[in-house]
């Protein structure tokens, strides 16, 4: 019987899901709850977990006839309920539209929701959250009670199918309590999964090392934060002599930053973590998100949103091989109450030339974010990346993580790069980043971790100073 009324709530919600009608957050909640007694009582999930895993949109011949859909349900509620699109929008063949003229509507900006938030509302408000800032002014995003449970269950479930999460678990939330959908998201998350959770926020990092070594037996297995905190933490970590053997972690999620490839076996090699996922999502886009695939692919979740990438000098579909902005549409019903139509994030990518192959080659890919559109430096001899020169510089020796530096192009044409460092020469600095071919003259400032910060500030200087054992 439990397996039928199983089955019962699979089809329906792969239903709601294909013909865009509002989810049934307390059965997906089941099916959360479903799977970890099917774990419990038989050890797996079966052969079919996979395709119950990534959605009716995985499947590449189905994929486009259902996006035009979502598309089109998406379209029709934003010109009926909100005041901002319904003037975009005015005179827009909507039943028409398709993924090919989604194009004849202008990108949507940050500005844009910092200008009118009132005019993006489309449902009752139940939360406001906001972004961190690090990149400019806060937007303050609204979100319905339903979509506050929804998103927790629709991850859940995926985490669960996938073996990421589940009873057992302890996860450690190293994330700014500023983000508050986030962290609100991660303890549900955990809830409905069966784990524990201890959100610990970002405190001096030294005492986020000391909650992971879990004092009286509760020694997390799963770690969230910004990859520069976490560039703090193993830096802590290794100046106390810990290891791995010292730790219980199993995984470690990164999101919100760069995640450079040095960074990431050191969370490996520090905390003995087997699995370092990079994660993609952003605040306005809940809950479509991507994650990072062994090939190093940013494989984005087609099911709750569609993805562009704009080339960066047309502002058209970006073609094999270029560079281009991310742009994103999350579908109804997945986002009801201030959802938002082509959101420029600002975010770069490079299109992928062929199709990929992976692990995840069935969700379509770009490559990582390489910086924001605004932060590339196109010198005389080529465009650099910020993740270009994060890659080069990130993990040298005398360089302690995070890595604190700026660069920009100077009058001469050529890249200047400063470094926050009291224990590495210039030299040594530009001889890491000529050998990415990347010419740069280097000007390194011995400024101790104060200074830097202050000159070079980055997510994890948002540290909650309240929540320390100095000020109990």
């Amino acid at each position: 019987m439990r397996v039928l009324e199983t089955g019962v709530r699979q089809v329906r919600v792969a239903l709601s899901m294909v013909f865009g009608r509002r989810l049934n957050v307390r059965a997906v909640e089941r099916l959360v709850a479903d799977a970890l007694l099917t774990l419990e009582e038989f050890g797996s999930l079966g052969d079919d977990v996979d395709e119950l895993a990534d959605g009716p949109f995985a499947d590449p011949d189905e994929r486009r006839d259902l996006q035009n859909r979502a598309l089109q349900r998406t379209v029709r509620r934003l010109a009926k309920r909100s005041p901002f699109y319904r003037e975009r929008l005015a005179g827009l063949d909507l039943d028409g539209l398709t993924a090919e003229t989604l194009t004849r509507i202008p990108v949507t900006r940050k500005a844009d929701l910092i200008a009118r938030p009132a005019d993006f509302l489309c449902s009752a408000p139940y939360l406001s959250t906001q972004t961190t800032g690090t990149t400019g002014r806060p937007v303050q995003i609204w979100l319905s009670r339903y979509e506050m449970e929804l998103w927790p269950a629709l991850i859940s479930l995926s985490m669960v199918l996938r073996g990421d999460l589940g009873p057992g678990d302890r996860m450690q939330i190293n994330l700014s309590s500023r983000a508050t959908a986030a962290v609100q998201e991660d303890v549900e998350v955990c809830r409905l999964a069966n784990a524990s959770c201890h959100v610990v926020g970002q405190i001096p990092a030294d005492e986020s090392v000391e909650h992971l070594l879990g004092r009286g037996g509760n020694r997390p297995t799963v770690l969230t934060g910004n990859p520069s905190y976490l560039g703090l933490m193993v830096t802590a970590a290794r100046q106390r002599g810990y290891g791995p053997d010292d730790f219980g972690l199993r995984a470690i999620y990164a999101g919100g930053e760069m995640l450079s490839r040095s960074l990431a076996q050191a969370l490996r090699e520090t905390f003995g973590a087997a699995e370092v996922g990079d994660t993609f999502g952003m605040t306005e886009l809940l809950p479509v998100g991507g994650r990072t695939c062994g090939r190093g692919h940013l494989h984005i979740d087609p099911n709750m949103g569609y993805t562009e990438v704009l080339d960066l000098e047309t502002g058209e579909p970006a073609g094999p091989g270029r560079l281009g902005e991310l742009t994103v549409t999350p579908y109804y019903p997945y986002r009801e109450c201030m959802p938002v139509l082509r959101y420029n994030t600002g975010d770069v990518v490079r299109t992928l030339d062929g199709e990929p192959e992976c692990e995840l080659a069935a969700v379509p890919a770009v490559s990582r974010i390489l910086g924001k559109a605004g932060t590339l430096h196109r010198t005389a001899g080529a465009v650099v990346t910020p993740r270009d020169i994060l890659e080069a510089l990130d993990g040298t020796p005398g360089l302690p993580w995070p890595l604190r530096h700026r660069a920009g192009v100077g009058d001469d044409g050529r890249l200047h790069v400063e470094v926050a460092s009291r224990n590495v020469g210039a030299a040594e600095v530009t001889e890491r980043l000529r050998a990415r071919d990347i010419d740069a003259r280097v000007t390194v400032l011995p400024v101790g971790d104060e200074e830097a910060a202050r000159r070079f500030p980055l997510r994890c200087d948002l540290l909650e100073h309240t929540f320390t054992r100095s000020h109990a």
